[in-house]
């Protein structure tokens, strides 16, 4: 099978089953969770992300029927520096096999303090000290790159107009966190796995800082020998070139048929 591009079942959850644009934030506001304040989806951005494959989908859906399964795992109070609402959603056929798993958390930028419980740490993945990357990927945005990945459903005007995103500090407009994520991820797949959606196993990383359009982004992956069930712990940061780290705590479990290691 090709490789299966994870945002199809990451997009979905915003775009449900609508055919056209959505308003981002009523239906974010449409899900109240007890015991919780309303956050202010204004000022909302990724945290980190977590996909596992447990099987591959059928390249057609022709006579079959899917769904998306969501809940909150968690709402953490991370004080100033704002709060944490972590969900798991499950994409499986109707009566059938789960197929993929991801755990999210979100992060609404100064909303804390409300007295909520902390949290459990996460742990790190950082890569090998003293080790030249096995894999080294380049990929060049341009300013239009933002509008059209938006198109993949994903419609929260911090990626489309400059107001929101100057209200956060980031100066404008920027890209989908989903889109580096998702990236890193073709790339690692492409590079080590042959593009084939049966060679990676899990997928994880934490968003930490924006890209903005016309960005290049460049990511570099570690193979660390260490194989579970013949799945081997792949360690990945993506930077922007000449600048900040975007991407940390980056790790795979793959089957890794051959390494290219400049795309």
């Amino acid at each position: 099978m090709d490789a299966f591009p994870p945002r199809l079942m990451l997009q979905s959850a915003f775009k449900q089953t609508d055919q056209e644009i959505v308003d981002f934030y009523a239906r974010s506001n449409a899900i109240s969770i007890p015991g919780v304040p309303r956050f202010d989806n204004h000022r909302v951005v990724d945290g980190q992300r977590l996909i596992v494959f447990l099987k591959p989908l059928p390249s057609s859906s022709e006579g079959r029927k899917f769904e998306l399964r969501s809940r909150v795992i968690g709402v953490y109070d991370k004080g100033k520096a704002g709060s944490v609402v972590e969900t798991e959603t499950v994409l499986s056929e109707k009566g059938g096999d789960d197929h993929t798993r991801a755990i999210g958390s979100a992060f609404f930028v100064g909303q804390g303090n409300w007295g909520g419980p902390k949290g459990p740490s996460t742990p790190n993945f950082p890569p090998p000290e003293g080790k030249k990357p096995d894999v080294v990927h380049v990929t060049q945005t341009n300013r239009e790159s933002a509008h059209l990945y938006r198109l993949n459903g994903d419609y929260n005007p911090l990626h489309a107009t400059p107001e929101p995103g100057q209200s956060m500090g980031f100066g404008g407009a920027i890209m989908h966190g989903l889109f580096s994520w998702n990236t890193a991820c073709h790339a690692l797949l492409q590079s080590l796995g042959n593009s084939d959606a049966a060679n990676i196993r899990e997928f994880q990383a934490r968003f930490a800082a924006p890209v903005r359009p016309g960005d290049k982004l460049i990511t570099e992956a570690w193979r660390t020998g260490e194989s579970k069930d013949g799945w081997e712990e792949i360690r990945f940061v993506t930077r922007v070139d000449g600048g900040k780290v975007v991407l940390s705590n980056g790790r795979a479990l793959m089957r890794c048929s051959h390494v290219n290691s400049r795309l």
